[in-house]
């Protein structure tokens, strides 16, 4: 199991009235498993207090069976002291790194990561707890903790018994030939301005609720350009998937729908009503959800327990959807996405009943 550990601490007057708190986020199900406030009975510095909230929180990670915890603090100073980078010269400093990296070391693996104070209102929450609770006279020591590690992940309601493949879909932005309604299939249309802000406010979006361990894009510009902001924002690498590129759109390609039905009314109108039919030098939808169904079961099976972010187009992220949710081609036409839109399928793994969850569809509340 893969956790995020979200630690803050605090001191009012540094030394003085200290507190810590530590939040524990399961990486897949995003469930809290753990809420953690501590205590200081005597005059504390806010170094000692940030350590605390990283010490207990890891802790817990290590009591909750975790494999991997990745850690965010918005103490530079501690993040790159335990990451090897900064040198420890204080004394209670050293005690205490060492009593963090004993525990991190019953783990497999621990990542730390430096975050702006905004995002970490969870954790600097419960050392507000704390410190109010140093305040009144509490003995030093967890004053407030809130296990929901018995709360069974979805993976667990479907019989897995592994961790989930998560598959976080992202549409690239917009493209002059999108803005003008075009059908753009193998035509390597770029970014507008407007696509480019949509990406990166995407990117964040993602980055914040996912730890990404790979990015597989299209081979076209447009989703290349919107997995390189998505590898700036998560801090994760970027592949070429050829299987994910657009549907060819052959002689509708550049055309907008009513000059398509215009110049080949019966046969446009058949190929929307029939995705085993193909545009005229192009490829059918059926043939799109094959290719991409093979590709997506090729990428679930090399990264099996992973989070994987496809960046693609609006056929391949349908196709995927579409065979999440156990339906066929037909579902095509009945499903929008938006530009720059995140959906989320988990894969459970042939043990569960019900192998495939989609936890996401067109998310697009950050734009």
């Amino acid at each position: 199991m893969k956790v995020f550990v979200y630690t803050d601490g605090g001191s009012r007057g540094n030394p003085g009235v200290a507190g810590s708190g530590s939040v524990l986020i399961d990486a897949s199900s995003k469930q809290v498993l753990a809420e953690i406030a501590y205590a200081f009975s005597e005059p504390t510095s806010n170094n000692v207090a940030e350590y605390r909230g990283l010490i207990e929180g890891l802790r817990a990670a290590v009591d909750l069976g975790a494999d991997e915890a990745y850690v965010f603090m918005d103490s530079k100073l501690v993040v790159e002291q335990m990451s090897g980078r900064w040198k420890i010269k204080h004394p209670d400093m050293q005690k205490l790194a060492l009593e963090a990296r004993d525990l991190a070391a019953k783990l497999k693996a621990v990542n730390y990561t430096w975050i702006p104070r905004a995002q970490n209102k969870q954790a600097d929450a419960l050392s507000n707890v704390a410190m109010d609770a140093s305040a009144k006279g509490a003995p030093e020591g967890i004053i407030g903790e809130k296990p929901v590690a018995a709360v069974p992940k979805a993976a667990e309601w479907c019989g897995g018994t592994s961790t989930p493949t998560r598959v976080v879909l992202v549409r690239h932005g917009q493209t002059d030939m999108s803005a003008a309604q075009q059908y753009a299939g193998l035509r390597d249309a770029e970014l507008t301005d407007l696509g480019r802000r949509q990406v990166e406010a995407a990117a964040a979006a993602v980055s914040r609720r996912e730890q990404i361990d790979l990015i597989l894009t299209s081979p076209l510009r447009r989703c290349v350009a919107t997995a390189e902001a998505l590898a700036a924002a998560a801090g994760a690498t970027v592949e070429v998937e050829n299987g994910l590129i657009e549907c060819d759109f052959g002689e509708y390609e550049g055309m907008t729908f009513a000059e398509a039905q215009e110049r080949d009314p019966e046969g446009h109108r058949a190929w929307l009503g029939d995705p085993t039919l193909a545009p005229p030098g192009g490829e059918s939808l059926a043939d799109v959800y094959a290719r991409v169904e093979r590709t997506v079961g090729e990428i679930v099976d090399k990264h099996h327990g992973k989070t994987v972010a496809l960046v693609s187009h609006v056929n391949p992220i349908k196709a995927i959807l579409a065979s999440a949710l156990g339906a066929g081609e037909g579902m095509f036409p009945r499903l929008f996405l938006d530009l720059a839109s995140v959906s989320v399928v988990d894969y459970l793994g042939e043990e569960a009943i019900v192998p495939v969850q989609v936890r996401r569809v067109n998310d697009t509340s950050f734009l």
